[in-house]
């Protein structure tokens, strides 16, 4: 079974607004509508679980239903960090064996490719990510406050999501990191090799941007008329 988590806890105090911008509205949808559609119709996923706030979770059993989202069959509340978001969906998995991709809500301008791109890639990897490669150039800094070094872009890749696993894999990683008093979240990851599902066209494949600005994110989607959609 394929399941894609849908994390939806974000507090989008970055973006402005008032509101988490999960629920802003671009071109007449919430954001959060744009991505549970990308994942509702693709014909890979079997089950969607969304994962928010507590004090959210009305307003996303009200917009699944409006919408008639028929596989979203569980929303929870999550965390107050991404992984233990991403915990609590897994505990919705029933079988080690399933699918899961992570996804940020977000995101809502994931296209249909990348998500079977990231199921593909799990016939031969037990995880797989999305990346872009890096096209700015990175300063490592010392703690002072000076350049300490500058990596070459060519070894370095911008992470998105969906983000993909056996349930078993990640399960594992995360009990193996918790387990440790200096467990960092994304340390998770350095327990099994990572495949990438990479993005070369940004033009076809927005995957890219969250959403951090309402107004940038309106010019985006009107530039694409919605295409990715």
């Amino acid at each position: 079974m394929n399941i894609a988590a849908i994390l939806a806890g974000g507090s989008g105090n970055r973006a402005g607004g008032g509101i988490p911008k999960q629920f802003t509205k671009v071109c007449g949808k919430s954001v959060m509508e744009y991505t549970i559609d990308a994942f509702n119709s693709h014909p890979l996923i079997d089950s969607i679980i969304v994962v928010g706030r507590s004090d959210t979770l009305d307003i996303i059993q009200s917009i699944v239903d409006r919408c008639h989202y028929q596989k979203v069959h569980h929303i929870v509340s999550g965390g107050k960090e991404r992984y233990e978001s991403s915990i609590a969906a897994l505990a919705l998995c029933d079988s080690p064996n399933d699918v899961i991709l992570f996804h940020d809500c977000a995101r809502p301008l994931v296209s249909s490719r990348i998500i079977t791109d990231c199921i593909n890639a799990m016939e031969s990897y037990d995880a797989a990510t999305v990346a872009i490669p890096c096209s700015d150039t990175i300063y490592m800094s010392s703690t002072e406050g000076y350049i300490r070094s500058i990596p070459p872009r060519s070894s370095l890749m911008n992470a998105q999501t969906p983000q993909c696993f056996r349930v078993h894999t990640i399960s594992d990683s995360y009990k193996k990191g918790l387990s440790s008093k200096d467990f960092i979240p994304p340390a998770a990851f350095i327990f099994f090799p990572l495949a990438i599902c990479l993005l070369n066209n940004l033009t076809s494949s927005k995957v890219a941007p969250a959403v951090e600005n309402p107004v940038d994110v309106l010019i985006k989607c009107t530039k694409q008329s919605l295409q990715i959609f």
